[in-house]
């Protein structure tokens, strides 16, 4: 239980910190010299020696005709969005150096840091290491399934496997992929509908990662049990995704629930190895306590060096080591269920 203890002064300590860092302003979008150059920026398409096409002649960007679907119009969209996003940037970047020919630290702008683009890539580091944490879980998945079909034995009478939780960690690789597909989307280009898909994909993983880790805890294995377990962390995850998308995105607050269920399932992973005596306990706690200090990366901010590594994304760098020893104790579970289930059928 000493294992234990420490969990809960490291979630407590991460819980603090995430959510008073969720309440700071961002400095450098009240500034009103870039304020002034965002909204010259889109008027004229014009900042500095930066030409924004996207910005210009929008006199000429009318509605022809009345097609049913409006292509028109969302054709129009696109280039005011893409004029707003190119003006913030080129602003953001002229600002930053001013500022750091004044000796000024850089500040952050709309709650980023001023990052350099390669190409579309708006956070190309962030980017790329979600897209590796994605491939990660996809290799982790692919040898658990080969694992289970085709390497442990299966029941004689249904040919299903031993392991009671093998189609759980199957949902759990999908639920993950799609939360680091859309995480490499929103990196790439930050715009309201990339944001509230990475937002809600990594609620909907959280919730459900943590349904799992009750499961898994509690070795629940009968069918209405688990929905019963199940039925009130679903409702709420989905109220809340719901809440994200169609009412506010209120950060603060989504950052709360966040990390209330990840400090939840890191408590229970972390206290049930230690009562089981799992004999892959150590794995396990390697990857709770793992993730947890490596999450406190988001406490201990800090400007992109060079600009493009961050807090964040070595949080992001972080994941991929502690994702292959998370699947790797995931097949070490599924050998030992089987072979204990075995000897208990005979």
């Amino acid at each position: 239980m000493g294992g234990g203890a420490w969990v809960v002064r490291l979630a407590s300590l991460l819980a603090l910190g995430l959510v008073l860092g969720s309440v700071e302003a961002s400095l450098g979008d009240i500034d009103p010299r870039y304020r002034t150059c965002v909204k010259e920026c889109q008027t004229t398409g014009i900042i500095g020696e930066n030409i924004i096409s996207h910005c210009q002649n929008k006199e000429n960007d009318t509605s022809v005709g009345g097609s049913w679907y409006n292509q028109e119009q969302i054709y129009i969209q696109w280039k005011q969005l893409s004029c707003r996003t190119d003006c913030r940037y080129f602003c953001m970047m002229q600002r930053e150096g001013e500022r750091q020919s004044l000796g000024l630290n850089p500040v952050k702008y709309h709650g980023k840091w001023p990052f350099l683009r390669i190409s579309v890539f708006q956070e190309p580091l962030s980017a790329a290491l979600s897209a590796i944490n994605l491939l990660m879980h996809f290799t982790g998945w692919l040898s658990f399934f080969l694992l289970v079909k085709y390497k442990l034995p299966l029941r004689p009478q249904t040919k299903r496997t031993y392991y009671e939780y093998t189609s759980l960690w199957h949902i759990y690789a999908i639920l993950s992929m799609n939360a680091w597909f859309w995480s490499s989307i929103f990196h790439t280009r930050d715009i309201d509908l990339t944001e509230k898909l990475d937002y809600s994909s990594a609620v909907a993983l959280l919730g459900y990662s943590l349904i799992l880790s009750l499961l898994r805890a509690f070795n629940v294995k009968d069918e209405a049990t688990r929905v019963m377990f199940a039925a009130p962390i679903l409702a709420f995850v989905t109220t809340h995704i719901l809440y994200l998308n169609f009412y506010e995105l209120d950060y603060g607050w989504n950052m709360k629930v966040c990390v209330v269920m990840a400090v939840v399932q890191l408590l229970t992973w972390a206290i049930w190895a230690g009562v089981t005596r799992h004999p892959s306990r150590l794995k396990l706690w390697t990857v709770v306590f793992g993730g947890a200090l490596a999450m406190l990366l988001e406490l201990y901010d800090f400007p992109p060096y060079m600009g493009y590594a961050d807090a964040h994304s070595l949080w992001h760098a972080s994941t991929i080591p502690l994702t292959y020893l998370w699947w790797s104790f995931i097949k070490d579970d599924a050998e030992f269920r089987t072979s204990t289930l075995i000897k208990k059928a005979k």
